[in-house]
């Protein structure tokens, strides 16, 4: 039993929880999910299921899209409604300010991390050290925003769609934004609505999800093309052999055998096909 599950994570509850319980539910072997989402977040999480774990780093490299909401006026030490308040300000800006602001994100960009991350310095994560009152800064990290739309403003909330890169922080989005308009700023609501191919519509809650909602491995590359090899080929891919199937750009593509049985996924060159990742 190997593949992805889609489910719609509450408030409250960590990533990691979600995954122990998809464990004990099921008794898989293996689980782990492909893109953490704070205690306070909700939305669309990815849980990877036995042999699926394998090709957990196809899915972290993907976009992500998220409904977010902003507190302005208030700065926490966590970024987010989790922290405690750090700065209240009286200072409310118009809307167009705040469009103005907003707009400002989009494309590249570097992005300073929060102190609360999971980021880890000498093998800790940067909330252990932040909860004890020592704060470790990182270099700033290049992000792109590639849309941000859907904006309203009732004082004090701002509410908006965001799809963004790998590696974006939407509470740092929060902090900067408070900054930028001089009252501070938090982030107290985020769903996750998209992450690849997948949306929020296909995710399930946890009591709802059933050996039905598993979907296959080859199911979750439909961006993919796909190779059959005939049987000489499959066993030389199997062994890690270079396959006589040749292109003038890079492209990785599902493989399947002679038999149609799902091997993983293969990287063409021009100098052949070559195994990227077995099931």
């Amino acid at each position: 039993m190997n593949g992805f599950i889609l489910v719609k994570k509450e408030t409250g509850i960590s990533s990691n929880s979600v995954v122990q319980k998809i464990k004990r539910k099921f008794n898989f072997s293996k689980v782990g999910h492909l893109g953490t989402l704070d205690p306070m977040a909700s939305g669309l999480l990815i849980i990877a299921i036995n042999r699926a774990t394998k090709f957990s780093s196809y899915f972290l490299n993907e976009t992500k899209s998220y409904q977010a909401e902003v507190t302005l006026g208030s700065s926490s030490d966590t970024d987010d409604a989790e922290g405690k308040i750090t700065h209240i300000s009286d200072i409310y800006p118009k809307f167009s300010d705040v469009i103005k602001a907003l707009n400002s994100f989009q494309g590249n960009s570097f992005q300073q991390p929060p102190f609360f991350s999971a980021l880890k310095h000498k093998g800790k994560p940067l909330y252990k050290y932040a909860r004890q009152g020592e704060l470790i800064s990182k270099p700033p990290r290049e992000i792109n925003i590639f849309d941000i739309k859907d904006i309203n403003y009732k004082k004090p909330f701002i509410s908006f769609y965001i799809k963004c890169s790998k590696g974006t922080y939407i509470r740092a989005i929060a902090r900067d934004i408070g900054d930028i308009l001089k009252c501070g700023g938090y982030l107290s609501k985020l769903i996750r609505t998209q992450q690849g191919c997948f949306n929020i519509e296909e995710a399930k809650n946890i009591s709802d999800i059933s050996f039905d909602n598993i979907i296959p491995i080859s199911e979750a590359f439909p961006n993919l093309n796909s190779i059959k090899l005939d049987e000489f080929q499959t066993k030389n891919y199997i062994n890690g052999g270079l396959v006589g199937i040749k292109k003038e750009i890079d492209e990785v593509v599902k493989i399947f055998s002679n038999e149609d049985k799902f091997l993983g996924l293969g990287l063409i060159k021009a100098t052949g096909l070559k195994l990227k990742q077995l099931v």
